[in-house]
This record gives C-alpha cells, structure tokens and sequence, in this order.
C-alpha cells in the first residue's frame, strides 16, 4: 500500500512539473470570436506546420508520424538545427481508410525562408491558415474511440447551434506521452469554413 502511495505521489509530481512546462510552451496565436454550448468559435492565424502523412493505424500512425517529425525538430534537418517544441501536435480523426496527416506547428517566430529543410523525404513544410475553427476540448487519453466520440459529440453540438457539418476533424494534443490522464489536455476541432450557418 506504501509503495502504491509513494508511486501515484511520485506520477502526481511528475505530472505538475510537466503541467508547469506545458503551460510556457508555444500554442498558435488565435481570437476567440465566441463561446457557443458546449465548444468555442476561434480565429485563428497563419502558421508554418512540420507534416507527415503515416498509412497505419490510428496508434501506430500518431507513433510513427511523431517520431518523424520530432527527429526533425531535434536536429535531423539541413543546418543540424534544434527547433522549439510547441503545442499541441495535430492528426486528423480516426480514418476508415487508415491514413493519417500528423502535423507539429513551427514557432511563430520563424519564416519559411529561415526553416531548415527536412532530412527524411517523408516530411513537409507548409504554411497552412487554419481560420475560423470550432473547438471542443476533452482531457485523458486521446485515443482512437475517444477521438471519434468527442467527434461525434462536436458533430452533435454544432448541429443544434445551427451549424451544417461539413469538412475534416482533427485532434489536437497538447501534453507529452508521460502527463497522466488528470493533467491532459486535448481538443476536436473543424474548420468554420466549411460550416454556413443554415438557413
């Protein structure tokens, strides 16, 4: 009994200082434009995302495609470079077919011009603008059904505010692989664009 206090006091510190250094790390710069029932409705800017595309299993393809870009990140570029991490990293929602766009979101204060260029052919530099999004944060693990279920949930919620549901989800983790299900923070969200109020 000891022992099981002494390790979930020992996961529980962990987790605050991860918390900690979570909370001073990048996110994309947006406006919140309003707080609908239940999701928010943001604005958000243009940035430069890190993006690898992984033919496998929901698991599997968040694994591989974050390996890919992390690799790249921690210096396996063309000027042997170091770049920050930021939050959160970003994969579209479970897919039938099994492919997965896994995306990092460069720091700000970098350009497409001063980015190194990847050493592995698998992954890309693209300026994106995400532009208005619909947003619905969920904490824990965000896995497979989770992800499709807080999906479903978005779907629901934007249909009763008058919403037409139309475009691709993503999922957006912000915490690393070791913050335990109490401190995770996660988010499903669309494109606002392809969301006409209707009429």
């Amino acid at each position: 009994m000891n022992i099981k206090r002494i390790s979930f006091a020992t996961l529980f510190s962990i987790s605050i200082i991860i918390l900690n250094k979570a909370m001073a790390i990048e996110t994309p710069k947006h406006t919140l434009i309003k707080k609908e029932n239940g999701f928010e409705i943001r604005e958000y800017e243009p940035m430069i995302i890190a993006k690898t595309s992984v033919r496998s299993d929901y698991s599997d393809a968040a694994s591989t495609g974050f390996m890919r870009i992390a690799s790249y990140i921690f210096g396996g570029n063309s000027a042997s470079m170091s770049i920050e991490m930021t939050a959160p990293v970003l994969t579209n929602t479970p897919d039938p077919e099994d492919i997965y766009e896994i995306q990092f979101v460069m720091p700000s204060e970098h350009s497409m011009e001063d980015l190194p260029q990847p050493n592995s052919q698998n992954v890309t530099l693209k300026k994106v603008n995400l532009g208005r999004t619909a947003v619905l944060r969920f904490g824990g693990w965000a896995t497979k059904d989770r992800a499709s279920h807080y999906q479903n949930k978005l779907s629901d919620l934007l249909a009763a505010s008058g919403y037409t549901v139309n475009g691709t989800f993503m999922v957006a983790q912000y915490n690393s692989p070791w913050a335990i299900p109490p401190f995770r923070k996660n988010e499903i969200s669309l494109k606002s664009s392809a969301l006409p109020v209707s009429s």
